[in-house]
């Protein structure tokens, strides 16, 4: 399977603009810039979209998992949070933390925990990051 997205860039680093766009049509020359990317602008960065990626991905493999062990969720929400810093070797992504909390009838702390975290390091995109990926999970009564 392989999925496709696209780019165009005009200008220079700092005043420049580009958009991006994928082959589903969800992202349709979307901008982003160098102030969306390091300031407030208004428009997407790379970063977002890999959040995006991140949390989306990190719910479905535990929803995955959770059905392997014989639950279902009625709920599950994720938010990444990607961390871009200045490293030596330039400008890196260098941590993914995903905050969820989730609603699952008869499951038990012990057992959500251990499912939570082996979703967390089967979730395709933390294996794609070649960063720290951290979790703080919290299961609703």
């Amino acid at each position: 399977m392989k999925r496709k997205a696209s780019a165009v860039w005009h200008g220079d680093f700092k005043t420049g603009k580009g958009s991006i766009s994928s082959d589903s049509g969800v992202l349709k020359d979307t901008q982003y810039s160098f102030s969306t990317r390091f300031e407030n602008g208004i428009g997407t960065n790379p970063e977002e979209l890999i959040a995006a990626a991140h949390s989306g991905c990190f719910a479905m493999a535990f929803s995955a998992e959770l059905g392997k062990a014989g639950f279902t969720p009625s709920a599950i929400h994720v938010t990444a949070t990607v961390t871009l810093d200045k490293t030596d070797a330039g400008f890196t992504v260098t941590e993914s933390h995903l905050d969820m909390t989730a609603k699952i009838p008869g499951i038990d702390q012990a057992k959500f925990t251990a499912i939570a975290n082996g979703a967390k390091a089967g979730c395709p995109i933390s294996r794609l990051l070649n960063a720290k990926v951290t979790l703080d999970a919290k299961l609703e009564a």
